[in-house]
């Protein structure tokens, strides 16, 4: 079974969101993985390129802290977008540890 938790309220700084992020969310994301399921994805709104590091960081300490649990960090504004990478993940047992960004723009299919 998949969890989704979605990630809101963080700021705008870099650090600042990250540091948040430990302080508000962890002990949360640590009780989802303890339920017995078998994928957690985090959902983060869209941010700006330097939160990629502490976010792509969270996700690949969390997979390995939570195996074998499958945990990824999934960021974006367009709801189909999100919606789309939710129903892959679900079946896609192998992905763990990832930062998927969305953008709602196609990721780069020629038809979009």
């Amino acid at each position: 079974m998949q969890r989704v938790l979605r990630i809101d309220g963080l700021p705008g700084s870099a650090i600042d969101a990250a540091a948040e992020f430990h302080r508000v969310w962890l002990t949360q994301v640590r009780a989802a993985v303890a339920e017995n399921i078998s994928s957690l994805v985090l959902v983060m709104p869209a941010a700006p390129h330097d939160h990629r590091d502490w976010r792509l960081g969270l996700a690949r300490d969390l997979a390995r802290e939570a195996a074998p649990c499958r945990v990824n960090v999934l960021a974006g504004a367009d709801t189909s977008a999100i919606a789309a990478t939710l129903e892959y993940l679900e079946r896609a047992p192998g992905v763990t540890g990832q930062l998927l960004v969305t953008d709602g723009q196609g990721a780069g299919n020629p038809a979009h």
